[in-house]
């Protein structure tokens, strides 16, 4: 039960870590913009990696329900935190030096800023389950994964085009928004077809 919510949230995860591109770029203004991003991004990628391992080993099969309902309640609100500062981060590295970067920006914040809300109603709503039935406690959890889905496909839409062309190549070349652990991840496109 718990697996299903954590796969699902792993796929809005890997849209924000699975930043893509792999050419070099010579454009300075560019790479000096990405860097602005990235740097002060990677802990907050790191703080949503930490939460979904959280998440994912909370849930053995017998596990008191409590108990999970404690560490997806804490990992929402850690993810929460997480978006929020990447927004931050984003508005403070301003738009990308490219003629659709402010707007490829502006959606990007305003996508992080709604996602912050949305795990922090989905904290809200795990800690509103009943956890003394475990099966409404298991039908409960499904239905926060639908909420996370929905989520995920909001903000597919603006990072494809924060990270389009130059600019997704020169992000993914600066360490901060590369995802050492995205192996196995699922890919954005993949993820929005769950």
């Amino acid at each position: 039960m718990n697996k299903k919510l954590v796969a699902a949230l792993s796929g809005g995860a890997a849209l924000v870590l699975a930043l893509t591109g792999c050419s070099d770029d010579s454009n300075k203004k560019l790479n000096d913009w990405a860097k602005s991003f990235c740097d002060p991004a990677q802990a907050q990628f790191k703080k949503i990696q930490d939460a979904n391992a959280a998440m994912q080993t909370a849930d053995n099969g017998s596990t008191d329900s409590k108990k999970v309902q404690q560490t997806d309640s804490a990992a929402f609100q850690k993810i929460s935190g997480a978006y929020a500062s990447l927004a931050k981060s984003l508005e403070k590295a301003g738009p990308p030096p490219t003629d659709e970067g402010k707007q490829a920006q502006q959606n990007a914040v305003k996508e992080l800023n709604s996602l912050s809300k949305g795990y922090a109603d989905l904290q809200k709503q795990v800690d509103k389950l009943d956890t003394s039935d475990k099966l409404k406690f298991a039908d409960g959890l499904r239905d926060l994964s639908s909420g996370i889905n929905k989520l995920n496909k909001q903000s597919e839409a603006a990072f494809k085009n924060l990270e389009a062309g130059e600019v997704g190549t020169a992000m993914a070349a600066q360490k901060g928004c590369q995802n050492p652990a995205a192996s196995g991840a699922p890919a954005p496109t993949q993820s929005a077809k769950s």
